[in-house]
Order: C-alpha cells, then structure tokens, then sequence
C-alpha cells in the first residue's frame, strides 16, 4: 500500500474545500473510510497497487467530492436569529422616546447612550462571531477566579446604588458587576461541565459543590436573589445536558441538596426572611400597605388602562417608575397596546425558541453547553420581566434582556449572543465531541 496516493487524493479533496477549519475533519473522515475499504479489498485478495485503484475508483473523483464536502462543511450563519436581535433592539428604543419618570430632560442623554451602546453590541457579535469558541474551554477556572476579584473589588471599590454595593466603571460605562460575572461563571461552567465525568473522586465531587454555591452566597450577600435564581437555574440546565454518567450525577445531586439546605438553614432563612415576608406581603395584599404596595396599585391601573391600541407616545405615564429598565413591558403595553405586548412576547419567544434550538444542531459538547447556558441567561430574566409586568409575579430589579436601557446589559447579553451564533456558525466543520449513543 502506498500511503502518498491516499495522501495525494485527500489533498486534493480539501484543496476544493474553502472552510480550513474542516480540513482535519474531512481528513479523518475520508482516511477512515479509505482505511476501510483497503481492508475489505484486502480480504478479497487485492494487494498493491490494484488495490489502490479499486480504494480510489470507488471513492471517486475528488475534485467532486471536495466540492460536495465544500457545500456541506462551510459556516454557517443563523439570519433569523440576526434578524430577530436587530428588531428587539430597535424596540428598546420605544421606552426613550417619551420624558422618563424620575429623569426630566434626560431623555436625549438616553437615546445617545443606548446608540452607543447598539453599536457596541454590534461590534462585540461581530468580533466573536469569528472567533474560536472551543479556544475558551481551558479558561474555566480563569473565568470563575475573574469573577470572584470582580465581586472583590466591588465590595471595596464599587459604588453603591439604592443600597446596594454593586456598580463598577468599565472603560467609562457605569456597569453592574453581577451581570458581568453571571457571564464570567456561564463560561466557567461550560467548561467545567463539559469535562465532568473526570471529577470521580468524592474529593473533586466536593470542590464543585463548593465552586457552584460560593457564587450565590455572593449574590445573596449583594444582594442581588434574581442574579442567584438566573445562576442556579443556568448551570442547572447546563448540568442536565452534560451527558454526565448516571452515577456521578446522583453524587453530585445528593452532595448538592445537602449544601442548598445547609445555605437555607445557616444564611437564607436567618438573615432574607422579613424581607421575603414583607415583599411577599405586598405582592398579595397591596391595599393593606398603599406604602409598601403602591407600585403594584399603580401597575394594575396602568395594565387596566391600556387598551388595544395603547395611548399613544403623547400620553404622560408617571405613576409608574423605572418604565425604561425594568417595567418597561407594562409601558410598552400602556403606550402601544395589549396587541403589542403580545405580539412582543411572541418575538421574545420566538427569540428564545431559537436559541435553544440551535443547541441540538451542534455535535460540539462545549459549543451546546455555551448554547444551553446562553438561552438559560435569557430565559429567566426575560419571563420574569414579562410575568412580573402583568402583576402575575413580584417585582424584582431585573431587566428585559436587549430592550431594557442599560449599556452594561446590552454588552454582555451580546457576547452570549455572539458566543451562541459563533456555535452555529461552526456546527458543520468542527469535529463532533458528542458521542451518540
């Protein structure tokens, strides 16, 4: 046998295939089936260069089989997704048009503020839409260290903002470390989890127990308890996708219920209890604490008012607070409609069907994981935006992702967007790491 033909005709097949990330696929591929093939025409008692022929013959003309390999391992790019960003953050301009309540006269300020930071986030899908995803699974640990010196550093130089030590300046823009680092650990669990069936020792069983409650003890301490829901919700749904073994993951369950009741009994309950007593309060009974509850009367009347159609910009909506970050679904509805509001809701789902979606399309373990966690961090916050604006829910700080105004939030919500259309753009020239069972 003579290795150069086989390696002359697998020259030649990838010399008509323009994505060079997929050489070494098609290579490993055509060699495997070269390989095969040899050893059948071998049995039959074909050696030399007989055999060579009857191998190549049967493979066919290369030049034709690279550019139908060409077809079908070449980037790809998610339109729909693309399509469906831009729309969302035009809509996050709608909130800025009218006087914001609380902000008299800054509404120019605003608008040139969420330009700035759409361009930014522009420039952020761009940049690691061309970038190798696979590259971050050895900075796991990296990741979740940043995070924790974030939080650090907030807790000693941050600013603090309605009572909370959580505001940082990053290149200028006033951002919210608890968002930053919910993206820092996604990324850490990514890798983590893409490798965990290697922690089989109850030693290392327990190190990522602690890595995975450290971070919420931190957001409680903030404190911040919708950035702990979207965490534990994130890397839970990361985990049930790990292809982790059946065994390990009953450990690590059981490891895992053990510390979430410990942290309830020694932390939550002691020292969250009044204020989940007197939230909840108000949430259920807003008439017996007009003080405590008035946000939740006004939202009632403000949803009761809408309409169809809405009330139009010209209307002047100040009983009603932060209508540009976190309430803004029940401004949108007041000044568009309750035919807006739904048809908004659909785009966001649809939004969100979409991301996760592409989890299943990528034979990548670390590419799905990025991808399952990614639509985890939209989501949560974007339900319960949605839930709480319609009074179903109580009201927490959290913002809709993309449309809510906050440049910190656009950018980040960017880079996993970004990170989730780089994951698709590479399904079909990367090697699979999924074993299909």
């Amino acid at each position: 046998m003579t290795p150069n033909k086989f390696e002359d005709f697998l020259n030649k097949v990838t010399s008509r295939v323009r994505s060079k990330e997929a050489h070494s696929m098609i290579r490993k591929e055509l060699n495997h089936h070269l390989q095969e093939l040899s050893k059948t025409y071998q049995n039959d008692g074909l050696t030399g260069e007989d055999m060579e022929e009857k191998v190549l013959k049967e493979m066919g003309n290369p030049y034709a089989l690279g550019d139908n390999l060409n077809r079908i391992h070449k980037p790809k790019m998610d339109w729909l997704l693309i399509v469906m960003f831009v729309i969302i953050a035009g809509i996050g301009f709608l909130p800025l048009i009218n006087e914001i309540p609380g902000f008299p006269g800054a509404g120019t300020h605003f608008i040139h503020n969420k330009i700035i930071g759409n361009i930014l986030a522009i420039l952020v899908v761009i940049g690691i839409l061309f970038f190798d995803y696979r590259k971050l699974n050895r900075y796991s640990f990296g990741f979740y260290g940043l995070a924790i010196l974030l939080h650090l550093y907030t807790a000693f130089f941050g600013y603090n903002v309605n009572g909370t030590q959580r505001w940082i300046s990053v290149f200028g823009i006033f951002s919210d470390v608890t968002i930053i680092t919910l993206c820092l650990f996604f990324l850490a669990w990514a890798g983590l989890l893409r490798n965990i069936n290697k922690y089989d020792h109850w030693i290392k069983q327990l190190a990522l127990v602690f890595l995975f409650w450290v971070p919420i003890i931190i957001y409680m301490v903030v404190p911040s308890m919708m950035s702990a829901l979207i965490y534990f919700i994130c890397i839970l749904t990361m985990f049930a996708f790990s292809s982790v073994q059946k065994q390990l993951a009953l450990k690590m369950f059981l490891w895992n219920v053990i510390g979430g009741v410990l942290l309830l009994v020694t932390v939550v309950l002691p020292l969250f209890r009044n204020v989940f007593h007197s939230r909840l309060a108000y949430f259920l009974s807003p008439e017996s604490d007009p003080d405590g509850g008035y946000i939740y009367i006004a939202l009632k009347d403000v949803l009761s008012n809408a309409g169809w159609f809405g009330n139009g910009f010209e209307s002047q909506l100040m009983t009603l607070p932060a209508t540009h970050t976190d309430l803004v679904f029940p401004y949108l509805i007041y000044t568009l409609g309750w035919a807006f509001g739904i048809a908004l809701c659909i785009l966001l789902l649809m939004f969100i069907f979409r991301i996760s979606a592409n989890a299943f399309k990528t034979k990548d373990l670390f590419g799905r994981l990025i991808v399952i966690g990614g639509a985890a961090l939209f989501i949560v916050p974007t339900l319960w935006n949605i839930l709480m604006g319609l009074g179903i829910i109580p009201i927490v700080g959290v913002p809709i992702p993309i449309i809510s105004y906050g440049t910190s939030y656009l950018v980040i919500y960017s880079i996993v967007l970004g990170l989730v259309l780089n994951v698709y753009r590479r399904k079909d020239i990367i090697e699979p790491t999924i074993v299909v069972k």
